[in-house]
């Protein structure tokens, strides 16, 4: 009961406790923390979207919080949002002239579920991509131009305009993917 209370105080007061847990966490997904690099404390947990991250102590999760709050993922609506957008993307590129050939011979739920996972952790999902970086993924395609990258990039500023997404968020994701696109037309790198 006293733990009830002294969590009750916290709330009405807006202090910040150690790390307890009221509850049995549920297996965290990882042993390391994600922001200070130090074993974790596996009392010391957060659950977003379905998972559990265990920390070091509560300043680690503060600022893990305040990173999924201010990340542009979060901004976008999470997993629902990427999910929601990637199928309608597709919807837009699979009709697309330009660039539906490329998609011939691809198991398009198996594309999707990647392009769900790179673009989540690429606007900032805590989730790491672990497939092939851009380059690699986009090497043995032959004839990709600036064209099918505009092509590509114009169906994402569509989808995500039919999904009302602010035109500042829209400009933020485009201009994230502008990044890749020396990697996935396989330029040569530039150098410093």
């Amino acid at each position: 009961m006293k733990h009830c209370i002294t969590l009750f105080a916290a709330c009405v007061l807006g202090l910040s406790l150690p790390c307890i847990a009221a509850d049995p966490p549920k297996e965290p997904v990882n042993t390391v923390c994600p922001i200070s690099g130090k074993p974790v404390d596996p009392a010391c947990t957060v659950e977003y979207e379905g998972r559990t991250y265990a920390f070091a102590g509560d300043a680690c999760r503060t600022k893990f919080n305040e990173a999924r709050t201010n990340s542009l993922y979060q901004k976008l609506g999470g997993a629902a949002a990427i999910d929601a957008a990637v199928e309608l993307f597709y919807t837009k590129v699979l009709v697309d002239e330009r660039v539906k050939h490329y998609f011939d011979d691809v198991n398009m739920t198996k594309q999707k579920r990647k392009q769900k996972a790179f673009l989540s952790t690429a606007l900032g999902s805590p989730v790491a991509w672990t497939g092939k970086d851009m380059r690699t993924a986009h090497a043995d395609i032959t004839g990709l131009t600036d064209m099918h990258f505009n092509a590509i990039g114009e169906h994402l500023k569509a989808t995500l305009e039919e999904l009302k997404i602010s035109k500042d968020l829209i400009d933020q994701v485009l201009a994230i993917v502008e990044t890749t696109r020396n990697d996935v037309l396989n330029r040569p790198k530039k150098t410093l």
